[in-house]
């Protein structure tokens, strides 16, 4: 392993800590900062460095195992009927009407609802 490499990591190991330190302190990025006399910006470059190299590790783990789209069956359960419903309201009282709604019952209401 070449010279510069083992100093980039180290730097990555070094900046990663900083950064987990700020998380930890539940301080904002410009008030960590400025306690620690850190740059905002040499911050964020870093921040940027080691979630590019995140990404980069998962996307060699990942190219590991086969990354083409396949499709998933789902399984389903049993269909529901969306069910349809006729809603009446007459001076404050709601009437809901469905295609299970008893027959006898609706004629009673109707009729009940004619008297008023």
């Amino acid at each position: 392993m070449d010279t510069q490499k083992v100093a980039a990591e180290y730097r990555m190991s070094q900046w990663a800590q900083i950064i987990q330190a700020r998380v930890d302190s539940g301080q904002s990025i410009k008030d960590f900062c400025q306690a620690e006399g850190i740059s905002r910006n040499a911050y964020f470059y870093w921040l940027k460095k080691l979630r590019e190299s995140a990404c980069t590790e998962l996307v060699k783990k990942e190219g590991a195992r086969s990354m083409s789209p396949s499709w998933v069956q789902l399984a389903s359960g049993p269909m529901q009927q969306a069910t349809e419903a006729l809603k009446i309201e007459i001076n404050g009282c709601h009437i809901t009407v469905t295609a299970e709604t008893d027959h006898s019952l609706l004629a009673k209401v109707c009729h009940t609802l004619r008297s008023l």
